[in-house]
């Protein structure tokens, strides 16, 4: 099937190519006290749906000295469901209103029928679950008015049914839809170890082309009924060493990217954070050097 990129007609600059953070409130004080060593803000969408109040003023703000990110986390784009026209229509007014350098969303599903499981699930690969998730990309760009990015998830169980690598799958979607992606390093190396592959050899086939942003996180361990630990993607703690060495590993064949610090549950004090994101900071620097 021949690609069919959508209308992206809405102006928005480019999320710049260094490092960012995910935005929480309780760090508000200390990241406008002073000018920081950081390129972006993102902020989750489903939190800023809300008509007014602190946490759209305190965007605003930070949006006159950063670049911000809006990254959507319970659309279900993977879904087989239609797309939540509330939620999207919600969207909508959200970009519209903050007019953000970059959205983003899931590879995954989070409801069916009504019932919201807050999770982002995993999904079949097979040709037609991507003809849905193609439709509802096409669908959301469209609404938007712009290119989004989708990222690839963790995951700890695979579809028997599955007939396509997920590489190919997020390929696929990108040349079908004209969207970007998101590469999410710390979900590839949570994946490929939970399911017993090579992590470089995720990476390999990983389609590098269409990728405009990459996260980083922590992830945590759990005992499971298997011969290895199951890795969760936790988002609680500073990124693994494996994690930092695949990321070199993508910068030297990309280019500098923007790159992204996740940590959303036991949010260090904001000293703790930024060392995260100079440290990514560091790699991207030492990736311009070397060109």
């Amino acid at each position: 099937m021949p690609a069919h990129p959508p209308r992206h007609d809405v102006a928005v600059g480019a999320l710049p190519a260094g490092p960012g953070v995910g935005y929480k409130p309780q760090h508000f004080a200390a990241i406008t006290a002073a000018a920081q060593p950081l390129a972006f803000f993102e902020v989750h969408a489903e939190n800023y749906m809300g008509d007014g109040g602190r946490p759209h003023a305190d965007l605003t703000r930070l949006h006159q000295d950063y670049a911000v990110s809006i990254h959507g986390v319970g659309l279900g784009l993977g879904g087989s469901a239609p797309l939540d026209a509330a939620h999207l229509a919600r969207l909508v007014r959200l970009c519209d209103r903050h007019q953000p350098e970059r959205f983003s969303e899931h590879l995954a599903w989070a409801g069916h029928d009504g019932l919201f499981l807050n999770d982002l699930l995993p999904l079949p690969y097979t040709p037609e679950r991507l003809d849905q998730v193609v439709a509802h990309v096409d669908q959301l760009q469209e609404a938007l008015r712009r290119q989004i990015l989708l990222e690839n998830p963790a995951t700890y169980l695979t579809f028997a049914e599955s007939t396509i690598p997920e590489p190919e799958f997020l390929g696929e979607i990108a040349r079908r839809t004209g969207c970007g992606l998101l590469l999410d390093v710390n979900n590839l190396f949570v994946s490929a170890t939970n399911h017993a592959l090579s992590p470089q050899a995720l990476l390999r086939a990983f389609p590098l082309a269409p990728v405009g942003e990459i996260h980083l996180a922590g992830h945590a361990s759990a005992t499971s009924a298997g011969p290895a630990p199951l890795l969760l993607d936790a988002h609680g703690g500073v990124v693994a060493d494996p994690v930092w060495a695949l990321f070199e590993t993508v910068i030297a064949r990309t280019g500098p990217l923007p790159t992204l610090i996740e940590w959303d549950n036991d949010v260090p004090a904001w000293p703790v954070l930024r060392a995260e994101a100079e440290r990514a900071g560091a790699v991207l620097a030492r990736c311009r050097k070397a060109a």
